[in-house]
């Protein structure tokens, strides 16, 4: 019965993801009275504002992944090493985005970004207000991303940490002379780095498709352009969110494949060496 349900059950599951797929690339490539075209993918490059919005959100997502990266990996490895009994506080404080709406979380920072230029409009801190929502480069999103990724990031890093022997790795490095940022640069991060890439992935796939914050405070990324596209052409919207979710497999795939390689261990070189 067992042998029966297990390949039902794939069957049944890949129907439901493939059939809308299926469903959406006809709906861009059949026109009526043009027939078979791929004009709706043709055009993409030159649609207005999608060169500009897609670079935005792939610095976005640079800038998050760094961001949110240099904050959880130190915090990971201290409660790890140094105070145990901060995991259950990190587990927490992580978890609680998952709790708070995105449409929340908006309004909570359209509210400070409003009271900043009206309190402190005469103080040097005003100009930080102001830098930080450059549509050129909004910063703020990248604070927020920060944030909504954060659940997704710890547990990332929580399941790579348990898998390594963080504390002997640490003092290995220790005692051959290295700092504590050496050490945690040069003998604890490359042990990491399926569980950083897994991170950065997670990360990446949020920003390119967020889309309440960035549109409730007036930004325009690549999933705000995508919904806007869609009101003039329906069919370049979807042919531009399947080569969004193509980019996506794509990323996935290659850092599955970067994360799975692993050179050779000291112990086997010792052996062939010898």
């Amino acid at each position: 019965m067992a042998r029966l349900t297990r390949p039902a059950v794939l069957l049944v599951a890949g129907l439901y993801f493939l059939v809308p797929l299926v469903a959406s690339a006809v709906f861009t490539l059949d026109v009526p009275g043009q027939g078979l075209t791929l004009s709706s993918y043709t055009r993409i490059v030159v649609a207005p504002g999608f060169t500009g919005s897609l670079l935005l959100s792939l610095g976005l997502a640079a800038a998050t992944v760094a961001l949110v990266l240099l904050i959880t990996v130190p915090a990971a490895v201290a409660a790890r090493l140094a105070a145990p009994w901060l995991r259950p506080v990190l587990d927490v404080v992580c978890t609680l985005p998952l709790v708070v709406p995105p449409v929340a979380l908006t309004a909570g920072l359209g509210t400070v970004l409003r009271w900043g230029p009206e309190k402190l409009s005469t103080t040097p801190l005003y100009r930080t207000f102001v830098a930080v929502q450059n549509p050129d480069f909004p910063f703020v999103l990248v604070l927020a991303y920060a944030v909504m990724a954060l659940p997704f990031v710890y547990r990332a890093l929580d399941a790579g940490l348990r898998s390594v022997d963080v504390r002997t790795l640490v003092e290995a490095a220790r005692d051959c002379g290295a700092s504590w940022p050496r050490a945690l640069v040069s003998a604890v991060l490359p042990n990491l780095r399926g569980a950083l890439m897994n991170a950065s992935f997670l990360t990446l796939a949020l920003v390119l498709g967020e889309f309440t914050v960035a549109s409730l405070l007036g930004f325009q990324p690549f999933a705000v352009w995508i919904v806007q596209a869609s009101g003039a052409d329906a069919r370049l919207s979807v042919a531009v969110s399947l080569l969004s979710l193509l980019l996506t497999w794509v990323l996935l795939l290659a850092l599955t494949t970067l994360g799975s390689r692993r050179g050779p261990s000291r112990t086997s070189q010792g052996k062939t060496s010898r």
